[in-house]
């Protein structure tokens, strides 16, 4: 038993200390963005419906152009607190591929509630050629995609133990297109996106930074592992006109499309937070209801 519990304690050390070297090694490729301040995260934590509504507007007006959201349907816009005839109409904006028909013919019409939000390419094919050679990423699950965590085993814990949720894939998300892009980066803000290799001395590594230049067809952003993305800003002030008055700012768009593309990830989680909750206070009374019939039960049997 002694070798036993020594062989498991080792390999116990052995797998903290590859996960610890895979989170260093992960840290160590980009610089992660600022936390944003989410409402989702937390065991009570829900989305934030206005936030979110923005989000959406932003995903019509800017995102929509190049990305997909082939994963949701237009009924599930219910859950972000629109009505049925609202629905209806932002279904009707678009026109969906249907059919075929009697004639064997594949048709538009206008889109349906039941339908998944249109995209805005035929296929893979077409949005790789139209975007030099690589198709823009889909949408729907972008936030969880990017959920890389904190950067350590023991932050990425506690974020867990405080229901942080995907909250780290939203930051990054918000902060690549809110406060990303910058058109003329300092040295501090290239050692962001182009951490100090192993091995290299910082007086090397700051020369190197400084006789760094963008690639042809590229953009710099601070919060993209090696600063080059392919895509240009896609925000700038007033890009969109809030239907409730807040002021359109890149920072402001970026954090509502953010809070939107994380309901997007998921649009069950409240039901899901809700339904664990009742399950552990289920389980929490019914203990309890053991614990006394096993005392009454076993009450007068002598041991």
């Amino acid at each position: 038993m002694r070798k036993l519990g020594l062989s498991i304690a080792t390999a116990a050390l052995v797998a903290f200390g590859a996960g610890q070297a895979s989170q260093e090694a992960a840290a160590a490729s980009a610089a992660h963005p600022p936390q944003g301040d989410f409402g989702f995260t937390g065991f009570f934590g829900k989305f934030d419906r206005d936030a979110a509504q923005r989000g959406l507007q932003v995903y019509v007006g800017v995102c929509a152009s190049c990305h997909g959201l082939d994963l949701i349907r237009y009924r599930e816009l219910s859950g972000l607190g629109y009505s049925e005839e609202q629905i209806k109409a932002f279904a009707a904006q678009f026109e969906v591929t249907d059919g075929p028909n009697e004639d064997g013919d594949m048709f538009t019409r206008p889109g349906e509630p039941k339908d998944r939000f249109v995209n805005p390419y035929r296929n893979v094919q077409e949005a790789a050629a139209i975007n030099g050679g690589k198709a823009p990423p889909d949408l729907s699950l972008i936030v969880k995609a990017r959920a890389h965590g904190l950067g350590s085993i023991g932050a990425n814990f506690l974020d867990m133990l405080q229901g942080g949720e995907f909250a780290t894939g939203a930051s990054y998300v918000s902060a690549l297109i809110g406060t990303g892009y910058v058109e003329e980066p300092t040295l501090d803000d290239k050692k962001l996106c182009k951490p100090q290799p192993a091995g290299k001395s910082q007086e090397d590594w700051e020369a190197e930074l400084n006789a760094w230049s963008l690639p042809p067809g590229t953009y710099f952003n601070k919060w993209f592992p090696g600063c080059a993305i392919g895509m240009p800003n896609p925000l700038y002030d007033d890009a969109v006109e809030y239907t409730d008055g807040t002021a359109a700012t890149p920072e402001q768009m970026g954090q509502d499309v953010a809070e939107f593309l994380a309901w997007a990830s998921e649009p069950s989680m409240e039901a899901r937070k809700e339904t664990g909750i009742a399950v552990l206070l289920f389980l929490a009374f019914f203990t309890g209801i053991m614990i006394a019939v096993k005392r009454q039960t076993w009450a007068n049997v002598k041991h």
